[in-house]
């Protein structure tokens, strides 16, 4: 087996562990644990899952370079992801989060342009211009079939975008893992006030629990094996099997959720793939033809 299909294979197994998890957040949240509650468990125990990955990996926990702006920055893109995800992930369905979700990339490629000055040529601009199209589609503001509640979806995509930009800025002696430790982290206290303002703690029965630890400890994996994957053959090849969690996010919101498409949200979720896997073969080109990118 090449590196190439090993890291392809890891990193479909990742999206699917991703999609699996948004799948159990969801449940917990439905069986009545507070928003804040899931993501105060949820955090502690993405804490504790990578501070021993760390600690594998002979890193300290702490390191000076955690203070630094980029990482702070970091931070609070963390929470504001976090928190809208989640909130998505409770009040609107896990098809449409799914499929706004995958517009993150497109964002960190405007980003990077607009804040790094990386150079991005008229034909990927179109193209993040057809996946915001596709946002919009499956949004539908002003129309019969808008539902608020996925804004909170679009919320959620723009936090994790910012927070791979950051990411990009961050001091590089510190690893992916110290990087999830600090990720997690922020998230206790974050979640520990929301849960205080929807009123406060709430015991949790055994499905939630069940489904917030099993969605926890598949998160934690499906981050090792994307680590995993993105270190494992061409970053170029590898990096497009991303867009498969749109495919299991999907598939779960209709089979576990019973969710139901409509031509709008199969369309606006078709606009964003085609964007997303022509951005990147428009960056695997530029790569190998230098270093102006269009």
């Amino acid at each position: 087996m090449t590196d190439n299909l090993k890291g392809a294979l890891l990193m479909v197994l990742a999206m699917a562990g991703f999609a699996v998890e948004d799948m159990a957040l969801k449940a917990a949240a439905g069986t009545g644990i507070p928003v804040g509650q899931v993501l105060m468990l949820f955090g502690a125990g993405g804490t504790l899952g990578f501070a021993l990955l760390v600690r594998l990996q002979g890193r300290r926990l702490w390191h000076p370079a955690m203070a630094s702006r980029a990482v702070a920055a970091r931070a609070a893109a963390e929470v504001t992801g976090r928190l809208f995800h989640t909130l998505a992930l409770a009040y609107a369905t896990l098809s449409s989060t799914s499929a706004i979700l995958q517009a993150a990339p497109l964002v960190v490629v405007a980003g990077a342009a607009l804040l790094f000055g990386e150079k991005v040529g008229w034909r990927r601009w179109l193209a993040i211009g057809l996946g915001f199209a596709g946002v919009l589609m499956i949004l539908r503001p002003g129309l019969d079939g808008f539902q608020a509640t996925s804004v909170l979806a679009v919320l959620g995509m723009l936090g994790f975008a910012g927070r791979d930009l950051a990411t990009r800025a961050a001091p590089k002696v510190l690893s992916n893992m110290q990087l999830g430790v600090l990720g997690f982290a922020v998230l206790v206290p974050t979640g520990a006030g929301f849960m205080l303002w929807e009123g406060g703690w709430v015991t949790p029965g055994l499905p939630g629990a069940l489904a917030l630890a099993g969605g926890t400890a598949i998160g934690i994996a499906a981050y090792a094996a994307l680590t995993g994957a993105m270190r494992t053959g061409e970053v170029s090849v590898v990096t497009p099997f991303r867009y498969t969690r749109l495919v299991f996010g999907v598939g779960l919101g209709v089979l576990v959720f019973g969710e139901a498409l409509d031509g709008a949200t199969l369309l606006g979720a078709g606009l964003i793939l085609a964007a997303g896997l022509y951005t990147m073969l428009r960056e695997r080109r530029g790569v190998r033809a230098g270093p102006v990118r269009k």
